[in-house]
C-alpha cells in the first residue's frame, strides 16, 4: 500500500481517533479546525489522496460517511530498555496495526532494546503493547511493567513491592534487579501483549 505524506498521515491519524471516540465521522469544518486550515480545499485534497491510496472511503453525495478501511493501530512511541535504563523518546515514529480486540485508545507500544526479559519470551526488537494502569499503586506483584525510575530512565521489568521499596526484576540471570524507593518509580504501563516480526532483518 502506498505510504502517506506527513500531512496525509496527520489527518488520517486524527480521523481514526475521532471516529473511534465519537462513533461517527467528523465534518469538513471540524477537520479544518483540527488541521489548523482556513479553507476546505486542502482538507478535501488530503481526503481524496487517502481515498485513492485505500485508507478511507465514503458515500458520494452524503455528509459524514467517511469510513476507515485499514486496521487501526497503536502508536510506537520509542524504545524501552530491557537491559539497563534509557531515556525514551515520546514522538510517534511508526504505526503498528493490530487486531481489533487490542484497539483501545489508551494503549501504546514500545520497542524493546536489550535482552533482560528473554526468559519471559520478550526479545530485543520485539514490540510490547502496554496499557496505562488505572491505579498504579495497586498493580500486582510480578506484573511486567514499563517503569520510569527517577533520575535514570524507563525499563521493562517485573514489579515487586516490599514496604517503601520497589524491585524491578529482570527475566535474565545475567542482569541484577533494580532496587529503589517506591517514590522513585512511576509505573507508566502494564504489559498486555508482545508482537514479534519473525522476518525482521531479512532482505
Amino acid at each position: 500500500m502506498e505510504p502517506l505524506t506527513k500531512v496525509q498521515q496527520e489527518l488520517f491519524d486524527w480521523l481514526v481517533l475521532y471516529i473511534r471516540e465519537n462513533q461517527h465521522p467528523p465534518s469538513i469544518r471540524q477537520m479544518m479546525l483540527a488541521m489548523g486550515l482556513k479553507s476546505p480545499a486542502p482538507v478535501q485534497s488530503r481526503l481524496n489522496h487517502l481515498r485513492t491510496k485505500g485508507y478511507i472511503d465514503w458515500t458520494e453525495g452524503k455528509a459524514r460517511t467517511i469510513q476507515i478501511l485499514l486496521p487501526q493501530g497503536v502508536p510506537i512511541r520509542g524504545e524501552i530498555a530491557a537491559g539497563g535504563l534509557i531515556e525514551p523518546c515520546t514522538d510517534t515514529v511508526e504505526q503498528l496495526d493490530l487486531s481489533e480486540f487490542l484497539m483501545q485508545p489508551q494503549y501504546f507500544a514500545l520497542r524493546v532494546n536489550g535482552d533482560s526479559m528473554i526468559e519471559d519470551h520478550i526479545a530485543e526488537g520485539d514490540v510490547v503493547i502496554m496499557r496505562p494502569p488505572v491505579e498504579p499503586d495497586l498493580v500486582r506483584d510480578g506484573t511486567i511493567v514499563a517503569a520510569r525510575v527517577e533520575g535514570h530512565g524507563t525499563t521493562l521489568k517485573r514489579l515487586y513491592r516490599e514496604g517503601d521499596r520497589v524491585t524491578l526484576q529482570p527475566a535474565n540471570s545475567l542482569y541484577p534487579p533494580i532496587e529503589v524507593l517506591a517514590e522513585q518509580v512511576d509505573i507508566q504501563g502494564v504489559l498486555v501483549g508482545v508482537w514479534r516480526g519473525y522476518e525482521r532483518g531479512v532482505k
